[in-house]
């Protein structure tokens, strides 16, 4: 396993922490005592591994730490800011760009590893329906946890141009086996389905200072695909 990240160990446990006493407290009967589950800092280190495996460019750890940094940003509109923190380490953790049931599989392990991590069955529904959600971006409105999340995770659109031109060129060398025209093609349709939403972000935040940016970027990509 790589060396992990003491700065995100501890993000990951801080979080899980807060969730699970409160959980643990609040429904003394759903779960064991506290002190019997593992150490917080063997599930991060799990999922960093997770986030660190070869076959991605984008998806990586930088990634995770940006989502984490904008949900701080962000944290005053979500109802629950730590249960969308662990959603976010969770969102991107089954990642394969040869397949399309990322989210799924995503979901699915938060479902299995945040109950013996110490959280309510509650709590860990809405972290894997908040990872699910990261499939549309579609969050419904007054979905303050899911607009935090989709928000966080689409703020890479709303980069400076050269730091948008770095996700793009990590998005390409994820689907290198994919040929140029047909990555042409499918990545200018999900452009035109972007550009065609009538926002890209649901938080007065992400409306106010990426909206306008992100919007820039992608016709300018698009531009490049279509020339």
């Amino acid at each position: 396993m790589p060396d992990s990240d003491p700065d995100l160990r501890g993000r990951f446990a801080t979080a899980l922490l807060a969730l699970r006493d409160g959980a643990a407290h609040a429904d003394p009967c759903d779960c064991a005592d506290p002190c019997d589950y593992a150490d917080p800092y063997d599930y991060a280190d799990r999922l960093l591994a997770r986030w660190a495996e070869p076959q991605r460019r984008y998806h990586t750890t930088d990634h995770l730490l940006a989502v984490l940094d904008h949900i701080d940003t962000l944290a005053a509109y979500a109802d629950d800011p730590d249960l969308v923190r662990l959603a976010a380490w969770f969102h991107d953790a089954v990642y394969r760009p040869d397949r399309s049931e990322n989210e799924e599989r995503s979901a699915r392990l938060a479902e299995v590893a945040l109950p013996e991590a110490g959280l309510s069955q509650d709590r860990t529904h809405e972290v894997a329906r908040l990872v699910r959600l990261t499939t549309s971006h579609a969050a419904e409105p007054g979905d303050r946890n899911g607009a935090v999340l989709c928000d966080a995770d689409l703020a890479v659109l709303a980069g400076a141009p050269a730091a948008y031109a770095a996700y793009a060129a990590a998005v390409r060398e994820e689907y290198g086996f994919v040929p140029d025209d047909a990555f042409r093609t499918g990545r200018a349709a999900v452009l035109e389905q972007l550009l065609a939403l009538p926002s890209l972000f649901r938080t007065p935040h992400g409306l106010a200072e990426w909206e306008a940016r992100a919007r820039e970027n992608l016709a300018a990509e698009l531009r490049t695909l279509t020339a």
